[in-house]
């Protein structure tokens, strides 16, 4: 057999076997030396093949469809910068749990480290920031390379899969010539175990019963306890917590990642606005809670984050089905590592059912008041960050899904997007906290999520330009909020900002720009929002307009920083007269 037949009789055995294990889409990156997996993959008929030229967004985009189907993406590019190109969603999709197959081509091992074009050193290119590594072994066709190969792809999707998921990459060496022959019948016919070589599987973390039953009595012996829900995915995670809440009488703190600020629950136990009052002194003070239930992510809510720090004598569960560590607060005095949902069902019956709603009730009278108070911001007639949050609650359509840039959007998001019935799903990037790839991972998440809106301020916007050809290529319908305050307004709410020699330069950067002719160049439709009304009017046409729509909205981060701050100070007023005549 001459290195043609053997190459491509090695390549489609892998190919065969990735559709086996279940992957159904790759997004190829064009280059040379990915020529024998790219042809490949492109003749498979159970695979969906995405060209994207620009490696880093195509990895991203690869990423969001990870997100929005829970199942492993392949991504394919050549050797060389390309392979680099992917680390940022690399890095993302680790810290996230997302699965990704990364396929990288290489130069052969004779080509290495002697000059060869297009060859950088791709072993361990990812370092710990995948779950498993393989150089894999140069194509034979013999039935033991064969044997290997399959194993190796069943393997790399079984690792991506297993909780917790993540990134695997295999580094493919390939020697010229690289074409295929695709005119083979039998091309994918697989002649041993042609339903798969190997099926792997993997349990989920559980507990006993004895261990059930001493958690259930600790947390029987607690009045004043917290449930906080950072960003998860667990089926059937939302109707089991909320089980668990009515049970304890605890209070649920919401991140709007966790799912549960939308839905048909009645949404009795959320808490949806402690970003603002645990602002508060007297607050923190007068909620003090004697143990801490928390699941999933860190939230996003810095006030939380510190209301938890404060709190480090009390006890604090962390329940993590992906036997990780989320703690970067070293806050936790028990690390529980069983799958979310299952600890929710299994632990009721071990809990005394609570009578007293006492605490309960001191954490939903705070939280109405605060929602009351920021419904003020509806009042603003300029157009405003907070207040396209808070109006979007009430805009974006049943079922719709909502994904929000990193710093200030994802912010305003924590705090004037409250509880609702409209099942909106929310996503973001908030594995490494990135602007990087958020155009470019929300159409991603598009190929299977619709209706999708992505609200994202200009510097993030910019930073993934390249992204917004994935709408016109694989023609998918995006909604596009563009907040533009020229510049990063995250700053402004930080600790540089009081020293404005160079606060500009160095951290508010504006970048000046127009953005409506790169919308143009994509074949989008571009729209600069000059009211609320005329946001409405856009958002309700737009429904009926297919591809890409962009729609701006210019804001004033001086006036937004004043917004804020004015808001907070009437929330912390009003809850300092509260508890005042209650103390």
């Amino acid at each position: 057999m001459n290195h043609q037949e053997t190459l491509t009789t090695y390549i489609a055995a892998f190919v065969s076997e990735l559709v086996n294990i279940g992957v159904e889409d790759v997004v190829v990156s064009p280059g040379s030396r990915s020529t024998p997996l790219a042809m490949v993959m492109a003749e498979h008929p159970e695979l969906r093949v995405h060209i994207h030229v620009d490696e880093r967004s195509a990895a991203f985009f690869a990423l969001g469809m990870a997100k929005a189907s829970k199942r492993p993406v392949a991504i394919l590019c050549t050797s060389g910068t390309a392979a680099a190109n992917y680390f940022p969603a690399i890095v993302e999709a680790n810290i996230a749990r997302v699965p990704l197959l990364v396929l990288t081509a290489d130069r052969p091992h004779e080509l290495r480290d002697v000059g060869a074009p297009q060859a950088i050193d791709q072993i361990h290119l990812y370092g710990n920031h995948v779950k498993w590594f393989v150089e894999m072994a140069p194509p034979e066709d013999s039935k033991d390379m064969i044997r290997y190969v399959r194993t190796i792809c069943a393997r790399a999707a079984s690792t991506a899969k297993r909780s917790p998921a993540g990134p695997v990459h295999l580094n493919f060496p390939f020697r010229e010539p690289l074409i295929p022959q695709l005119d083979k019948a039998d091309l994918f016919e697989l002649t041993e175990r042609s339903a798969g070589y190997v099926r792997i599987q993997a349990g989920e973390y559980k507990l006993t019963n004895e261990e059930y039953n001493e958690i259930g009595e600790n947390l029987s012996s607690y009045e004043r306890g917290i449930i906080v829900c950072g960003s998860i995915e667990a089926d059937g995670f939302n109707e089991a917590v909320i089980a668990l809440a009515e049970r304890l009488q605890f209070p649920i703190l919401a991140d709007p990642l966790s799912q549960l600020r939308s839905g048909s629950h009645s949404g009795t136990y959320i808490i949806d606005t402690y970003d603002t009052f645990l602002k508060n002194e007297k607050t923190k003070q007068y909620l003090k809670p004697d143990v801490v239930i928390r699941f999933g992510a860190m939230p996003v809510s810095k006030p939380l984050t510190i209301f938890l720090k404060e709190n480090s004598d009390v006890r604090q569960f962390v329940i993590d089905g992906g036997a990780g560590w989320r703690d970067p607060g070293m806050l936790s005095s028990e690390m529980v590592y069983c799958h979310e949902t299952d600890f929710c069902r299994s632990i009721i019956p071990y809990i005394s059912k609570k009578n007293s709603l006492s605490y309960f009730e001191k954490w939903e009278k705070i939280n109405q008041l605060t929602r009351k108070n920021l419904a003020e911001i509806n009042e603003l007639d300029v157009l405003s960050e907070g207040k396209l949050f808070y109006l979007l609650t009430e805009r974006l359509p049943e079922g719709a899904t909502l994904f929000v840039g990193n710093s200030m959007p994802i912010r305003d998001l924590d705090t004037f997007f409250h509880f609702n019935h409209k099942s909106i799903r929310i996503m973001a990037n908030r594995g490494a906290n990135g602007i990087d790839g958020i155009i470019s991972t929300a159409l991603g998440a598009g190929t299977f999520l619709q209706p999708l809106y992505l609200v994202l301020g200009d510097l993030t916007f910019f930073h993934d330009l390249n992204g917004l050809i994935a709408a016109k290529q694989f023609g998918i319908d995006i909604n596009i909020l563009l907040i533009n305050n020229n510049g990063g307004g995250i700053f402004s709410f930080l600790p540089q900002a009081s020293h404005p020699k160079n606060f500009e330069q160095l951290f508010g950067t504006p970048l000046d720009l127009k953005f409506q002719s790169v919308v143009e160049m994509y074949g989008g439709h571009y729209e600069l929002i000059t009211s609320w009304e005329h946001l409405s009017s856009s958002i309700n046409a737009n429904k009926e307009k297919p591809g890409l729509k962009v729609m701006e909205i210019t804001t004033n981060r001086d006036k937004n920083i004043q917004e804020h701050r004015e808001l907070w100070d009437a929330v912390s007023r009003e809850i300092s007269q509260l508890l005042d005549g209650e103390c």
